[in-house]
């Protein structure tokens, strides 16, 4: 790009194709990249540029819902971060976890070369009681504890790492997880059957898209059994089948209500939804929401 547009491209493109943030600098030195692959559950990203602050609106947030937080490591110089009213200087070689549900803030001095592993949390949720209990407080390169330890095993990954992983992505993933564990105190309660019911909404709200979402398929999301997600289901009283309607109508009706998608077809929203038939569509609206879809078109 021409340098005099290389941070408008740089904010729209990362919001776009990553995450939707703001960023400032200089813009007539400004430069930057970004590498991304996936490595089994984990993203792996490589970031590096210009000075730079960045950071995360609430705004920004409500126009994706990534359900994911990022453990981030920069590797050549100081900078500062704040989540949760915490805030820390990260010092070359440190690592600290932020989660994009919630607005952060980071300043970049001397620009980022950082390490970015992102987590989905129902992935993360596995070996963390309450990640959002330790966003914004530095896993330490030089500490004595397990903090030095993650830092030491994540400062290495890299995008690359995905063609050729050096373990397989599971177990890589897998030790990741219970370093983490270990930094931050130790591994999590079992969970009660209502926060697996609230940890299963969450992922069916991330894939009610897809049309023969199963409850196998959610359970191992979850790392749990599928006998312990039906039980955690039935003790909120909202059995699996009836649970991933009710929240695939609920965002099948949001968007018939949304002018920014009056364009599109009630029968590809239903598609978008998980439901492939228009008529069986129609017919569930009319049936679960009390209107054929235009009507709820109109509804709005």
């Amino acid at each position: 790009m021409p340098a005099a547009h290389r941070l408008d491209y740089w904010v729209g493109a990362i919001s776009e194709g990553f995450l939707a943030m703001e960023a400032s600098g200089d813009a007539h030195q400004f430069h930057g990249e970004l590498v991304s692959a996936p490595l089994g559950p984990v993203g792996v990203n490589w970031v590096q540029g210009a000075a730079q602050r960045v950071w995360r609106t609430p705004r920004g947030i409500a126009r994706g819902g990534q359900r994911v937080a990022y453990l981030l490591g920069n590797h050549d110089s100081a900078w500062r971060v704040a989540q949760d009213g915490r805030e820390a200087l990260m010092r070359p070689g440190d690592f600290v976890l932020v989660d994009a549900r919630r607005p952060y803030h980071f300043d970049f001095p001397a620009g980022p070369s950082t390490v970015s592993l992102e987590l989905p949390l129902d992935w993360l949720a596995r070996w963390l009681a309450e990640p959002e209990a330790h966003t914004a407080r530095p896993f330490r390169a030089d500490s004595t504890g397990w903090g030095a330890a993650l830092a030491a095993f994540a400062r290495p990954w890299r995008p690359d790492m995905a063609s050729a992983p050096p373990l397989p992505a599971e177990l890589l993933a897998d030790q990741l997880g219970a370093l983490f564990s270990l930094a931050c105190g130790g591994t999590p309660p079992t969970p009660t059957p209502a926060g697996l019911a609230e940890r299963a909404k969450g992922v069916l709200r991330d894939r009610l898209a897809e049309p023969g979402l199963t409850a196998a398929q959610v359970a191992a999301d979850l790392g749990c059994s599928v006998r312990s997600l039906h039980r955690a289901l039935a003790t909120a009283q909202t059995p699996f089948a009836q649970l991933l309607m009710a929240e695939r109508l609920a965002v099948a009706r949001q968007m018939l209500a949304s002018p920014a998608l009056r364009h599109v077809s009630a029968s590809e929203i239903g598609r978008r939804v998980g439901l492939l038939d228009a008529s069986h569509f129609a017919r569930l609206c009319r049936r679960h929401l009390g209107h054929l879809p235009s009507a709820l078109r109109t509804e709005r």
